[in-house]
């Protein structure tokens, strides 16, 4: 399940527009979604992720929640993933005993241990490139691919600077999945971007 382009929604206010935006990422191709909106209000981010989670079930696509456990319960949504500083894994395993859960682990091997002894379905390394959504993120090397496929056999997603010309790289290396915001959301066309990422995580 976790493969290929994994679309992540960029801070949109307007909901309708990232409705339409995820719609058409999806119709492309994208395999998973993540609601991910940092400025928005709490209600902002229900309404919002409400508002994705038939979109998503219609495309039979998973709807992943970032950072928010009680909202992905609330919603009953189909996964949750969490950042550094966004609460304990082992905890969220517990109240979403049957969710996808993902785990960023940045650059570190022995977090993404860690991240799997606590129950994530997956864990996610970056930024592998310059990222315009975190312009100040280590980058970290593609090496740790192979690595992390080989020490913790958990499905691998890159995230961060993430195009259609570097993607190429990512899958030689043995990424599962690549996660995606600016070079698909503010693409001129998002259903023909979403395309080409998933033929080339098809190839």
């Amino acid at each position: 399940m976790i493969a290929g382009l994994y679309a992540v929604t960029p801070d949109e206010v307007d909901t309708a527009r990232l409705v339409d935006l995820v719609s058409e990422a999806v119709a492309g191709g994208a395999r998973l979604v993540q609601y991910r909106n940092k400025t928005a209000s709490a209600a902002q981010r229900h309404a919002q992720a409400e508002a994705l989670l038939p979109v998503c079930r219609k495309a039979h696509v998973p709807l992943i929640i970032n950072d928010d456990v009680e909202l992905a319960l609330q919603l009953g949504a189909d996964g949750l993933h969490l950042g550094r500083d966004d609460g304990d894994l082992a905890a969220a395993r517990s109240k979403l005993p049957h969710a996808i859960l993902g785990a960023s682990c940045y650059s570190d091997i022995a977090k993404a241990h860690e991240a799997k002894r606590q129950g994530a379905d997956y864990v996610a390394f970056g930024s592998f490139f310059a990222s315009t959504t975190k312009p100040g993120a280590t980058r970290v090397p593609l090496s740790i691919v192979p690595e992390a496929k080989r020490e913790i056999g958990l499905p691998v997603v890159a995230i961060g600077g993430i195009t259609l010309q570097n993607t190429p790289q990512l899958l030689d290396a043995g990424v599962d999945a690549i996660a995606v915001i600016s070079a698909l959301f503010a693409s001129d066309s998002v259903r023909s971007t979403a395309a080409q990422f998933a033929a080339l995580c098809a190839r």
